[in-house]
């Protein structure tokens, strides 16, 4: 089903990872600013979310309050709320501010850190890792909704997310609804251990249900945006999605390729099908070239919740 190429470029993804500097925030902490770093070498596949039980046990001799549970904490990078459902590497990508060049994983960044590792003495050039701020108490209620102890708000916002992506792909969401409890329960655990070989069968049946051919795929393009009346606070996004056909139009065995996805629905930002102007797509760390087709990026690329998650940077 899959070639050697994808199954390359999907193990690559999957070995992704982001260092995080994660710190308490002062506001909570018994010695103000004092308490040591949380250290960890996190994938950019997964979830914040699921740290929060050992962050919990790490934090707790420094907690002003030690009876708080781990399902209440939040993480925030310069004040902003980061919303626990997208991945790490979506977050990274979308609010460290790096460019593509410089994001974790790419082939450019690690041409760079050999340069600038020749050059600086061994002195660390680079903005990682990446700090983040955790939070236990003053959840941010009008932008996140809220975690529960057992774990099933994360879960079901993870399945209803690969329902999406299924219903998008062959026009039923049955490929998901009728997995067996086994699978089912496999899929999550997988996702939960980052477990590439318990993911990839399950992953599997789902993108490839039935053998019937994609009927659109699940893209969402992440825009920087103005601060709005509900959402006052820098880091405010839009988010784009519309029905993407594999092929130019209906019949046609023309590939419906990422630059003429783009222009189709950010045709200001995108006013090229083949060269980015204005603004550079950004997937995984990495620039996507326009003439990449958006069927092989499904395949190779997609997120674990069957989404191609694509974020927008500036250029000039």
């Amino acid at each position: 089903m899959t070639t050697p190429g994808q199954r390359e470029l999907q193990d690559t993804i999957w070995n992704g990872a982001i260092p995080l500097e994660i710190r308490l925030s002062p506001a909570e902490c018994r010695v103000y600013d004092q308490a040591d770093s949380y250290y960890i070498q996190y994938p950019r596949l997964s979830y914040l979310p699921f740290l929060l039980p050992r962050l919990r046990a790490f934090f707790a001799s420094s907690l002003i309050n030690p009876e708080l549970p781990a399902h209440e904490g939040w993480f925030s990078f310069e004040n902003v709320p980061l919303k626990w459902h997208y991945p790490l590497g979506l977050l990274y990508d979308l609010f460290a501010g790096a460019s593509p060049s410089q994001a974790p994983g790419s082939a450019a960044r690690q041409k760079e850190e050999e340069e600038a590792s020749s050059s600086s003495n061994g002195q660390d050039t680079t903005s990682l890792p990446w700090q983040l701020n955790l939070h236990f108490t003053e959840w941010p209620d009008e932008q996140l909704v809220r975690l529960d102890a057992d774990g099933k708000v994360m879960h079901d916002a993870f399945i209803n997310s690969v329902k999406e992506a299924d219903f998008l792909r062959n026009g039923t969401a049955k490929g998901i609804m009728s997995l067996s409890k086994d699978d089912s329960t496999q899929l999550w655990t997988a996702v939960e251990d980052h477990n590439l070989a318990a993911f990839t069968p399950v992953s599997q049946k789902l993108l490839y249900a039935q053998g019937a051919p994609l009927r659109h795929i699940p893209l969402k393009i992440y825009l920087p945006s103005s601060p709005t009346a509900s959402e006052p606070t820098s880091g405010h996004l839009r988010v784009v999605q519309s029905l993407i056909t594999p092929a130019i139009a209906a019949g046609s065995r023309e590939p419906q390729t990422l630059g003429t996805a783009l222009h189709a629905l950010l045709p200001a930002l995108f006013p090229s099908r083949r060269t980015p102007i204005l603004a550079k797509p950004v997937l995984h760390g990495g620039v996507v070239p326009m003439a990449a087709p958006v069927e092989e990026l499904l395949k190779s690329a997609a997120y674990l919740d069957g989404w191609l998650h694509l974020g927008l940077v500036m250029m000039g």
